[in-house]
C-alpha cells in the first residue's frame, strides 16, 4: 500500500550562526558602534544594559530581549552601576517575517526564558570553549559534544523566534492561577526560599534554619528543592553565593578577602575552592578574563 506523504511547510529556518555568547560583563563595559549583514539577538539575563539601535537609545533590564536587524547600527554599555550578564546570538535568517521584530523590545515570559536557558545549556555542550566562557570568540565544534547538540541550538532558536513573531498575532489564554495547582504552589514556595537565600547571602544558612523559617520539614524541603531546581538546597545556596561574588568582582569593588567575608566564607581559601568547583576557574582567573573582555573592542569580538 502506498501512503501519501505531506511535505511540512518551513516558515523560518536558521542554518548558520555567527557568534554565541553568555557574557558576564564588568560595570564599565562598553562597545563602540557596529553593523553587520546578519541578525543579532540580545537578551539581558542580569543587571541593566543601555543599547543604541539605529537612532534609538534605551535601557533594557533583566528579562528584556531585542534584535538588531541586518546592517542596523548598534552599540551597548553597562549602566546604573550594574555588572550585567547578556546572551548574544547572531545568525543568518532569510525569513521575511523576521522584519516584524525590528525595533521591538520583548519582555520574556517564563516559557521563553526556559527556551533561552536550554539554548545556553546546548551552547555549553556543543562548543569548545563553551558559550559561557570568557575565552569564547567563535563557535568551534566540541569533539565530545552530545548527539544533536547543534541541531538543538537550531531548533530552540527557531522555536523562540517563531514564538516572538506570533506574539502580535495570537492572543494567549490567561494563565492558570498558581493557587489552584499543587505543582505551582511548590514552585512558588521554592522561589520564596530562594528570595530568602538572596536576602541572607552573606550568612551561613543551614537546612534547619530554612525549615524553621518556612515551616516545612527537612525531607520535604530537600525533595521540593531538588524537583524544582535539580540541585540540593545547600548546593543551590552556594551557587547563589558564587554568582553574587562574580557580580561583585565585575564591579571591582572588593578585594578577595573582603568578598569572602562579605559572602560568609570561613576563609579566602574556602571561597577560592568553592568558586573553582563551581566555575572551573579561580576567582583571580575569572577577574582577569572579565577585565580583559571589558577592554576588547567590538572589532575584536566580531573580527572581519
Amino acid at each position: 500500500m502506498t501512503f501519501p506523504k505531506y511535505d511540512l511547510r518551513i516558515e523560518l529556518s536558521i542554518q548558520q550562526i555567527v557568534t554565541f555568547y553568555y557574557m558576564e560583563l564588568p560595570k564599565h563595559f562598553w562597545t563602540p558602534g557596529e553593523s553587520h549583514d546578519f541578525w543579532e539577538l540580545c537578551y539581558v539575563d542580569k543587571g541593566h544594559y543601555e543599547i543604541v539601535r539605529g537612532t534609538e537609545r534605551l535601557v533594557v533590564e533583566q528579562g528584556d530581549l531585542l534584535l538588531y536587524a541586518p546592517n542596523e547600527f548598534h552599540a551597548g554599555r553597562a549602566v546604573n552601576d550594574t555588572a550585567p550578564a547578556i546572551i548574544i546570538v547572531s545568525f543568518h535568517c532569510d525569513c521575511p517575517a523576521m522584519r516584524s521584530l525590528e525595533g521591538k523590545t520583548f519582555r520574556l515570559d517564563e516559557d521563553e526564558k526556559q527556551l533561552l536557558s536550554r539554548l545556553v545549556e546546548e551552547g555549553c555542550e556543543a562548543f569548545d570553549p563553551p558559550v559561557d566562557s570568557p575565552r569564547m570568540h567563535r563557535p568551534f565544534q566540541r569533539a565530545s559534544a552530545a548527539f544533536g547538540s547543534e541541531q538543538m541550538i537550531k531548533n530552540l532558536l527557531e522555536i523562540l523566534l517563531v514564538g516572538l513573531i506570533r506574539k502580535g498575532e495570537i492572543r494567549r489564554p490567561p494563565a492558570v492561577p498558581e493557587s489552584i495547582s499543587a505543582a505551582n504552589y511548590n514552585h512558588a514556595l521554592v522561589e520564596r526560599i530562594i528570595d530568602y537565600m538572596k536576602d541572607h547571602i552573606g550568612e551561613n544558612l543551614n537546612i534547619h534554619q530554612l525549615c524553621a523559617a518556612f515551616g516545612v520539614g527537612r525531607t520535604r524541603l530537600m525533595t521540593l528543592f531538588k524537583s524544582v531546581t535539580d540541585l540540593g538546597t545547600m548546593a543551590y545556596f552556594n551557587k547563589l553565593k558564587i554568582e553574587h561574588s562574580k557580580s561583585l568582582m565585575r564591579q571591582n569593588a572588593f578585594t578577595m578577602t573582603e568578598l569572602s567575608e562579605r559572602l560568609g566564607f570561613a576563609s579566602v581559601h574556602h571561597f577560592s575552592r568553592t568558586f573553582k568547583k563551581e566555575t572551573l576557574m579561580t576567582p583571580t582567573e575569572y577577574a582577569r578574563t572579565v577585565n580583559a573582555r571589558a577592554l576588547r573592542r567590538a572589532s575584536d569580538v566580531y573580527p572581519e
